[in-house]
Parts: structure tokens; sequence; C-alpha cells
């Protein structure tokens, strides 16, 4: 078991909670008392990170979010604050990775050591060698794309090989090769239940990343009676604009810490207790 899965576990106990925030700014919709500040991504993350650091089992920062703005300084100051405040949560840097080996090993150094995030998520269509630099990081987590939570996944994602759909031959890679590490967990959208429930029965006990609660509609208690272990974790549900963006005015932090609260709530309610 990686140190990335043991600190996973360790938040899902200490703080009773499979959500994760996803940090995916858009200064646009941020209050106008942030967004008028000199580093208003950092701000604005640190606000709520402070509000709902006690709630949360992870947080997942969206690469594309930070570069946009050309703002990766402020994902840097981001991820180092919960490492300074709150090491008790781990950052999941929700990249979408995937290159030949060479370009993957850059990419695993910019991950692991540039942003020091505990993992990352990586695009598996160029299968074992470009992942192989990510899983060696033994440490660290690296979750892989599967059954992704848009519509348009189903164009490559079930398309029929030998019998089963893709999604579920990417999910036996996992279990079967790409884990041998105990580092290896799959992205497995929530508005995709019934498949949720066919990655689980692959892949046992194996962490699943789950986006797409809130506001892309996924069915929380579907998605927790779907994915949950026997022990009623293995789940890191990840919703992102339903809590940022929960209020544009000066209570945004309380606002987002009441809506990881009812999240927390609403999974809890349907979880396993063994």
């Amino acid at each position: 078991m990686s140190a990335f899965i043991r600190q996973l576990a360790s938040a899902w106990a200490a703080h009773d909670s499979l959500v994760c925030v996803g940090l995916d700014p858009e200064i646009e919709r941020f209050p106008k008392h942030v967004a008028a500040e000199p580093s208003p991504i950092f701000q604005f993350n640190k606000a709520i990170i402070d509000a709902t650091h006690d709630l949360v089992c992870a947080y997942k920062p969206q690469f594309a979010h930070y570069a946009a703005y050309e703002a990766e300084d402020q994902l840097e100051r981001t991820i180092e604050y919960v490492h300074r405040h709150y090491p008790q949560v781990p950052v999941i840097l929700d990249a979408k990775r995937g290159d030949i080996g060479s370009t993957a090993e850059r990419y695993a150094i910019e991950a692991f050591e540039r942003y020091g995030a505990e993992a990352v998520t990586v695009n598996p269509y160029l299968g074992t060698d470009a992942l192989e630099p990510f899983l060696r990081h033994a440490d660290r987590g690296v979750i892989v794309l599967c059954r992704t939570s848009n519509p348009g996944g189903r164009d490559l994602q079930e398309l029929d090989v030998g019998g089963r759909r893709l999604y579920q031959v990417v999910a036996q890679l996992a279990a079967q090769r790409w884990n041998s590490r105990g580092n290896c967990l799959l992205v497995v959208g929530a508005t995709y239940p019934e498949e949720l429930a066919a990655v689980r029965a692959v892949v046992g006990e194996m962490p699943l990343l789950v986006p797409g609660v809130g506001a892309q509609g996924g069915d929380v208690e579907k998605v927790v009676k779907s994915g949950q272990t026997a022990a009623g974790t293995g789940l890191i549900v990840s919703s992102s604009r339903a809590i940022l963006y929960a209020s544009a005015g000066e209570d945004f932090a309380q606002a987002a810490r009441a809506a990881t609260l009812a999240l927390r709530a609403e999974i809890n309610r349907h979880r396993t207790r063994p």
C-alpha cells in the first residue's frame, strides 16, 4: 500500500468523509473583493481550504484552470499551503497526463516534484510504458482514467473489445498489471453508476475517484451504493463548482463549508457502516 493510499484512508477515517473538493478556479466567478486581490486564485483557494479542511478526504486542483491564467505559481502556493497547514489531507493534481515514456517521465517530475502532489490523474491511452514513469513513484497515487463522466466518453470507453467494454479492459489492466506497487486508482464518473458497479466488481478494494456529483448531476445514493467497498469507503467523491461557487458574495467560504457539510452528510447516509 502506497503512502498516498494510507494518507487517504487516514483522512477518510479522521474526517468521516469521502468528499473531495475540486479546486477549479474561475476568476470571473469570484466575489469582487477576492478577484481584485494581487493573487486572487491563491486567496480564493486559501479561504475554501480553511473553511473545509476538516470535512474532506482530499483536494483536487485542475491544472488547466491555473495554466489558462498563467497562474501555475498560485497552484504551487495552494498545494504548499495544504501541506503546511493541513498535512493530513492529500492533494490530487488533476492533469490527465499521457505521453510516450520519456515525456511521461517529465510529467511525473512536474506533478510529484515541482508541485509536490500526492497523486496525479493520467490517461492510459498510450499503455503501460507511458504509465510506468508515474507508477514507479511508489509512494504517490496514480489515478487512471477509466469511465469518465462526460457524455462523449462512450465514443471510445464503451467500444466492444472481445465481448467486454474498453473501460472494463482498463479496469482489469489496472487491477492485474498496473497496481503491482499498490498505488493505482481509477477515475469512474458519477453519471454512470452501473458502470461504477461493474468497475468495483473488477478491481476489488482499489479506491475510485468519482467526479460528476453536484453540477454534473450524478446521483449520490447510486454512486455510494454502486462504488463503496464492504468497509463503506473506497471512494473519493469529487465536487467542484457546487461547492466553490455556492455563493458569489462575501460569505463564499462559509457557503462552501455548508455545501461540503451537506454533501458529506448525504454520502454518509448511504454508506455501509460495518
